[in-house]
């Protein structure tokens, strides 16, 4: 394959990933209404950690449970648990649209976080990206503080589940040389799983769950499409282009998300929100451009 058209695929291949992801922001704010959110990260997680482990069984891979136990715990916690429940939690309360502005401070996170645990350097470009970052948030949030006291929280239940992110990224670039991305994606998922299956059970005690068959399509999205299909995407394009030149396809993720929830939900943006929305992806495309980072470690960026 020529080497144009092979690009051109792998930038298909990230934008389409990204696109996948914001459906999960938006399924995660349709299915708000139908169950608890910590009982839709459970069903997300079981089923998707039986994918990912057929998958790597299928391509002849093997998950070191026992060896990397303490790795895929902390993994699992952090990536698959927290972040994912901190998620719907907040799209309980907090549109799908201002949700995925939110989540332009993911790549912000996963700088600092890779300053603490990997000792990459932040300049001073990137800590002027990260405070231009945090004033866009301020301003989503002075945004929702004339409506109820609920959306600001659901916007800080969101920021963690950014901050969780980070820690996740950086902690699994940190130990990238001790298993694939692959292998460490799909043990993380089964280490994730398994409290937010228990999580999800005792969340249905006096909850009820409405089912219907677009709830069922919505939940098999997010357990399919949005994770393990969305995963592969990324990392397909990953390896042909490289970190480097597909980092800044993750700042697609918060414009499509937007995009979806006015079209799908019909969700309303007002102007002080766009505004929020545009500071905080600035200020993470700024943070971006002040490092360079290795080919081939940020795979492990893939699977919100």
């Amino acid at each position: 394959m020529p080497r144009t058209r092979s690009i051109a695929n792998a930038i298909g291949l990230m934008v389409l990933a990204n696109l996948f992801w914001s459906g999960n922001y938006i399924a995660g704010r349709y299915l708000a209404h139908a169950m608890p959110a910590l009982f839709l990260n459970g069903m997300r997680w079981t089923v998707s950690a039986v994918i990912l482990l057929i998958v790597v069984r299928a391509r002849g891979g093997r998950v070191p449970f026992r060896r990397e136990a303490p790795l895929l715990t902390a993994l699992g916690l952090l990536g698959m648990f927290m972040f994912s429940a901190l998620t719907y939690l907040g799209l309980q309360q907090v549109p799908a649209a201002q949700a995925g502005m939110i989540s332009g401070l993911m790549p912000i996170s996963i700088m600092l976080f890779g300053a603490v645990l990997t000792g990459e350097r932040t300049t001073p470009q990137g800590w002027l990206g990260t405070l231009l970052a945090v004033c866009g948030v301020l301003v989503l949030m002075a945004a929702q503080l004339g409506h109820s006291i609920v959306a600001p929280i659901g916007i800080v239940e969101l920021l963690g589940a950014a901050i969780c992110w980070g820690a996740y990224t950086a902690l699994g670039r940190k130990m990238r040389d001790r298993m694939g991305s692959l292998e460490m994606t799909a043990g993380a998922a089964v280490f994730g799983a398994v409290p937010s299956a228990i999580a999800g059970a005792a969340s249905l005690h006096g909850a009820d769950v409405h089912w219907t068959p677009l709830v069922v399509a919505s939940v098999a999205y997010i357990s399919t499409v949005a994770s393990v299909v969305a995963y592969w995407a990324w990392n397909q394009g990953v390896a042909i282009v490289g970190a480097v030149r597909s980092a800044p396809f993750g700042n697609l993720l918060p414009i499509f998300t937007v995009a979806l929830g006015i079209v799908v939900l019909r969700e309303h943006v007002t102007a002080l929100e766009v505004l929020g929305g545009a500071i905080t992806v600035a200020g993470a495309l700024i943070a971006q451009g002040s490092r360079r980072t290795p080919d081939g470690i940020s795979q492990e960026d893939a699977l919100p």
